[in-house]
């Protein structure tokens, strides 16, 4: 797909150590089809990796997913290293298994809002939930 400059660019993966490719494919699809240029990173990506990519993108979001429990160890700090590369604006999505064991939704939401993050989905969240936010967020 062609890029459409009046949509907004996503940089997309799974962070850290966590090899869960098939959300990561449902979202590229997801967010192409809904008309968003796209950059997937694919699965083991540092925050370093999609920082850089949000930059030479000129992205206007980043979003992560993490399926194998440690999201919140991961994602520690990333508002703090997309700030310190100018990226103020950038708009962070975070959804999937982000904590090991059942924890209540609404705690592990506030622990990542906390972090910088703008949107926060728990497991099995339909991805045209995030279609739709990123719509609100965007004024679209």
């Amino acid at each position: 797909m062609d890029e459409n400059p009046a949509m907004p660019t996503l940089v997309i993966g799974v962070i850290g150590a966590d090899v869960h490719a098939v959300g990561n494919k449902i979202l590229n699809y997801t967010f192409t089809e809904a008309g968003f240029n796209v950059v997937n990173l694919g699965v083991m990506v540092s925050q370093k990796e999609f920082v850089e990519a949000a930059i030479e993108a000129d992205a206007n979001a980043i979003v992560v997913s993490s399926l194998y429990g440690h999201g919140e160890i991961d994602c520690k700090g990333l508002r703090e290293k997309c700030d310190e590369a100018g990226l103020t604006d950038i708009k962070l999505y975070v959804g999937g298994n982000l904590v090991v064991g059942k924890q209540d939704f609404n705690q592990v939401e506030r622990v990542f809002l906390a972090m910088g993050f703008d949107r926060v989905y728990p497991p099995g969240t339909d991805p045209k939930i995030n279609v739709e936010h990123m719509r609100q967020d965007f004024g679209m």
